[in-house]
């Protein structure tokens, strides 16, 4: 159980500081609301990735056991990806920069459906935490009920972080961003060879 709960914050962590769209809106509102106006906006993906899981569960419940191998081989390969991107972007780094104009209002409901259009969660669950979830609960609803617990307290709480980081971004400068991206890095990339091993492992 402690192993799921583990997995489901390391994969939240990476996740959550990794750029993206639904990072640069919360990034942008911080930046134009404050982190006080925007700090509800982190509870959003309880609400957008709801739909996200039941639709990919589904699927993933009509295929083989093999194509679940499978699946979960190219999740390996894709957080790696991420990993490679995440590094890239340590390199890179300049500091945050907004780039998404809107209303003045800040809403969950508003991240909420940045977070529903954004492809990310789709991929994440369909290549990582859908098979991952799947064999936890087939071994005990415990563990699944953990990998979700951990993914979902380290999410919400990672995502509070970077709200109340931008907000003081001018008091802690760009170090800090790079740091968030630098642990996305070695986050994610350990991760996917943890992935990668046990699904070598699983078809041996």
């Amino acid at each position: 159980m402690i192993a799921y709960l583990i997995l489901g914050a390391t994969y939240a962590f990476a996740a959550a500081v990794q750029p993206g769209p639904f990072q640069t809106f919360l990034i942008s509102r911080t930046l134009t609301n404050g982190w006080r106006r925007t700090l509800p906006a982190a509870l959003a993906p309880l609400i957008s990735d709801g739909p996200i899981i039941l639709l990919v569960l589904v699927v993933l419940n009509q295929v083989p056991t093999w194509l679940e191998q499978v699946l979960r081989f190219a999740g390996g390969v894709f957080l790696l990806y991420l990993a490679l991107g995440a590094f890239k972007a340590w390199r890179s780094y300049q500091g945050p920069q907004a780039a998404v104009e809107g209303s003045t209002r800040q809403s969950v409901l508003q991240a909420a459906g940045v977070n529903l259009l954004n492809p990310n969660p789709y991929l994440a669950w369909t290549l990582v935490m859908g098979p991952l979830l799947l064999k936890g609960w087939r071994e005990t609803p415990t563990h699944g009920l953990a990998l979700l617990i951990g993914f979902y307290m380290t999410m919400v709480l990672s995502l509070a972080g970077i709200i109340f980081l931008f907000g003081r971004v001018r008091d802690l400068g760009p170090r800090v961003g790079r740091g968030l991206l630098a642990a996305s890095a070695i986050a994610l990339a350990g991760f996917g060879v943890y992935q990668l091993w046990t699904c070598i492992r699983a078809l041996s």
